[in-house]
């Protein structure tokens, strides 16, 4: 079972449940950070690092003196990675997006393939936690080829293992949320009781629909706003799945990176009904006897 833990906007404590998650799955799990930009589910698991590898996407290299300057290559890339302008042609590498369109439509087979660095991958252990994370290269832009990798490695860890797997989706609904949350058999939706929280989180909400998987909310900071998210949740028919009350000392356990289900026995009895109600909730749409 793939679980997704995503949010329409960051801040909410998507990262803070997915670590109380692992701590506390019954289950054999892998777990990934996919949000390659600012992952920081390492600083509440501290997990063993046993390797790291960096990875690059493929550019295309041109040999000029094969090129007819056909455009074949330019009118083929959406992204306008390559263009040719008369008997000129220029390569925009930054703007590449790896599908490698150009070099299959190429008659001269004047286009091979090159490589950009987009980052590294690391995996490790933590407890019986498989862990992976991906850190994107300064100053690349392109952050969705680096989580399809992250998020690979992992599914290739949880598949040899048996284990579930349990994915910390970077924020928002732009591309790199969307490519995180594919394939997911569940989406959980990490949100808070304010008018910020219930906006991005409608924003998610739709997004997301699209993947046609069963989704639910965890309303963190619970106690601090009104009750519109529960009002949208209840004509959303969107279960609510738990919530994590406000308290000062929540917030200090955070502070200092400790996971809450560790740290405060009064959470760890929530995130136990959580993650058994995931499981449930995931063995359901799998057709499966839930465990």
């Amino acid at each position: 079972m793939i679980v997704a833990v995503a949010s329409g906007k960051g801040g909410t404590g998507k990262t803070t449940v997915t670590a109380s998650l692992a701590a506390v799955w019954r289950r054999p799990l892998t777990a990934a950070d996919l949000d390659v930009e600012a992952p920081n589910l390492h600083l509440f698991l501290r997990p063993k690092i046993e390797g790291r590898r960096q990875m690059s996407m493929l550019i295309p290299a041109v040999d000029e003196s094969r090129c007819t300057y056909c455009r074949a290559c330019s009118d083929i890339c959406q992204f306008k990675a390559i263009s040719v302008l008369g008997e000129v042609l220029l390569t925009f590498p930054e703007m590449c997006h790896g599908c490698g369109a150009c070099m299959a439509v190429c008659p001269e087979k004047a286009i091979t393939e090159d490589a950009r660095l987009l980052g590294e991958i690391a995996w490790g252990q933590w407890k019986d936690v498989g862990f992976f994370d991906g850190r994107l290269r300064v100053g690349e832009a392109m952050s969705p080829p680096l989580i399809g990798h992250v998020k690979d490695a992992a599914m290739e860890n949880a598949r040899k293992r048996g284990a579930d797997l349990l994915l910390d989706v970077p924020p928002g609904v732009s591309c790199p949320p969307m490519r995180a949350v594919s394939g997911a058999d569940l989406i959980v939706l990490v949100t808070e009781p304010t008018p910020f929280g219930l906006y991005d989180l409608k924003l998610a909400v739709e997004a997301f629909s699209v993947f046609e998987r069963p989704m639910g909310v965890v309303v963190n900071r619970a106690g601090i706003g009104g009750d519109e998210v529960y009002d949208y949740c209840r004509e959303r028919s969107l279960p609510l799945f738990a919530e994590i009350p406000f308290t000062r000392k929540a917030a200090e356990a955070y502070s200092r990176g400790q996971i809450l289900a560790d740290a405060l026995p009064e959470y760890r009895e929530r995130f136990e009904d959580l993650a058994g109600e995931l499981r449930r909730c995931g063995a359901r749409s799998a057709g499966e006897v839930p465990a």
